[in-house]
């Protein structure tokens, strides 16, 4: 059976300082934890103070955001390759907020993917409807369009290792929830494009993560919910006691649902 994966964002918060803290509390509190796999994504500039404490325990260090180019003229950038030298596992790519605030569009996304995979880096890809779609009943056809552009052209082995994240632009950081219903509506559908392109068993193995506005109150329900298959954490991973929380109660939870059981 897959491990789920349960994925700390910190976006732009936190000096070195405050991520080594951070970091080393969240270690402390996983200690032999082998139920669920945990990932941190700090900012840019704290990934190599991150990584010198992950380097003693079993978390995975996750990068934010990357450049598609191996090297060249793009200044403020950081590339796959720079990425896997400072030691990150996952890498972050298409969050609403690249989408909406820096107008990333369904072919960027794709040519990071890409990048990815050509430098051995886990991609978490991240999908997710606005509110304004989801009132004109758009939700499906968003989702399999983001999830079909980004897989257009990769090999089947490639997107066997690609991690999904569905985030409801509308639930990020409001308090929100989408609920077990629309969750799982939408995780079935994205499971459904990946059984058509690598075949059921394979596609079944592809994890697909619940983003928005998680935190220990629902991480149990979420944990229950089908096709549910680890979390991205925003806001709610940058305390270490309310983060291990949701690791604990998902990691309680969590039973692999499907809606094949």
């Amino acid at each position: 059976m897959k491990t789920p994966l349960v994925v700390g964002n910190w976006k732009m918060h936190g000096s070195c300082a405050e991520a080594r803290t951070l970091t080393g509390c969240i270690r402390q509190g996983t200690g032999a934890l082998r139920t669920v796999e945990v990932a941190l994504a700090p900012p840019f500039t704290a990934l190599s103070t991150v990584a010198t404490i992950l380097k003693r325990g079993n978390l995975r260090l996750a990068a934010q955001n990357v450049h598609w180019e191996e090297a060249g003229a793009f200044t403020g950038e950081i590339s796959p390759k720079m990425l896997r030298d400072l030691g990150c596992r996952y890498v972050i790519v298409g969050h609403s907020e690249r989408r909406h605030l820096f107008h990333e569009d369904n072919r960027t996304i794709a040519k990071k993917i890409a990048a990815l995979l050509r430098t051995e880096l886990g991609p978490i890809l991240c999908v997710g409807e606005t509110l304004k779609e989801r009132d004109k009943g758009t939700t499906v056809r968003v989702i399999s369009r983001q999830v079909l552009s980004a897989l257009k052209g990769l090999p089947k082995n490639g997107i066997g290792k690609i991690t999904f994240a569905y985030e409801p632009v509308w639930a990020i950081g409001t308090g929100r929830n989408a609920n077990p219903d629309q969750i799982t509506h939408v995780h079935s559908r994205i499971r459904e494009i990946l059984k058509g392109l690598l075949g059921k068993a394979k596609a079944t193995n592809c994890r697909i993560l619940y983003g928005g506005s998680a935190r220990p109150e629902n991480a149990g329900e979420l944990a229950g919910t089908p096709e549910v298959d680890g979390l991205l954490v925003g806001g709610a991973s940058l305390r270490a006691e309310g983060f291990l929380k949701i690791i604990r109660e998902f990691s309680r939870s969590w039973r692999g649902q499907s809606l094949e059981e």
